[in-house]
């Protein structure tokens, strides 16, 4: 599944095109994608004007005149390419290069751009992407973002705040970084990269990186810092673009050949000086990737 840099990775890609553009027509080719669509969707949409993109947590939303938002999640293998040209028979210069089968081309939105006509389109082999639409003044108590935490791109998130989350808790850190309730949008990827950053196991108990005051300790802040870290260089480099993943202008992202400890089973730690080994746990049913050497 993508994870937040890969989803602002799409946001950044279509932004260019879709901000300020008017939406002529949303052209539906399915009833549903994981969840049907809400009733009167394409006609809901079609003939506003875009304000703008933006992300929060794994969602994209796009807000549209009149105060209506557009809610999109790309699932497992959801992706948008652009086309530029006026007719759909024959589309002109592909602006972005084709990313997927287009028997997969589930959603069209046809748009009048300051550049002239583009047509942004999402493509989802496997289906677990979903698009829902919301009111903007009602949009923080929507289903989807009612519970969850602060973003780990946000000055919100930082030491005090995460000590008021771990405080006595014994559940381990992997599991706490990993509720979105706590820290919205970070997925199993980031958290094994943030953890081997901060140099803490992802076993250890999240209530040991707070005093008994309630008070963060160092290691607590020191791995708020990794969180920023590792989503900031994900994000600069486009993403991971495993498996399914590409960015909204159809280049692949590269972040993956920075992974430090995911999927790197039975190399050697990149810690200087450690010597170690990277190992390979399950935790409730994930594959948690860590140095037992170095990571306390």
């Amino acid at each position: 599944m993508p994870e937040l840099p890969e989803v602002e990775t799409v946001k950044r890609g279509l932004a260019p095109t879709m901000e300020g553009a008017l939406l002529l027509r949303a052209e539906l080719r399915r009833p549903d994608l994981r969840f049907p669509f809400p009733e009167n969707f394409a006609a809901t949409v079609s003939g506003r004007r875009i304000f703008s993109l933006s992300r929060r947590a794994k969602y994209l939303t796009i807000d549209l005149e009149g105060g209506d938002v557009i809610i999109a999640h790309l699932g497992m293998s959801g992706s948008f390419r652009i086309e530029t040209g006026a007719s759909p028979a024959i589309p002109g210069a592909f602006r972005h290069p084709h990313g997927k089968d287009e028997k997969h081309d589930h959603v069209i939105f046809h748009l009048e751009t300051g550049s002239g006509p583009a047509r942004v389109i999402y493509n989802d082999p496997r289906r677990f992407g979903f698009m829902d639409l919301a009111r903007r003044d009602t949009l923080a108590d929507h289903a989807f973002f009612r519970d969850l935490g602060e973003e780990p791109t946000g000055n919100a998130l930082d030491a005090a705040y995460l000590a008021t989350r771990f405080e006595d808790r014994a559940q381990p850190l992997k599991a706490a970084l990993l509720d979105q309730r706590t820290v919205a949008g970070l997925g199993n990827i980031y958290v094994c990269e943030a953890l081997w950053r901060a140099g803490l196991s992802p076993t250890r108990p999240a209530g040991t990186l707070v005093d008994s005051c309630g008070r963060a300790k160092a290691a607590l802040s020191g791995l708020v810092e990794a969180i920023r870290a590792v989503i900031a260089d994900a994000i600069a480099a486009g993403g991971s673009s495993l498996k399914d993943h590409i960015q909204a202008d159809g280049s692949l992202g590269y972040f993956q050949h920075a992974f430090s400890v995911y999927d790197r089973e039975g190399e050697a730690c990149r810690t200087p000086g450690c010597g170690g080994t990277v190992a390979r746990i399950t935790q409730a049913g994930r594959s948690t990737f860590h140095c037992p050497r170095c990571q306390k």
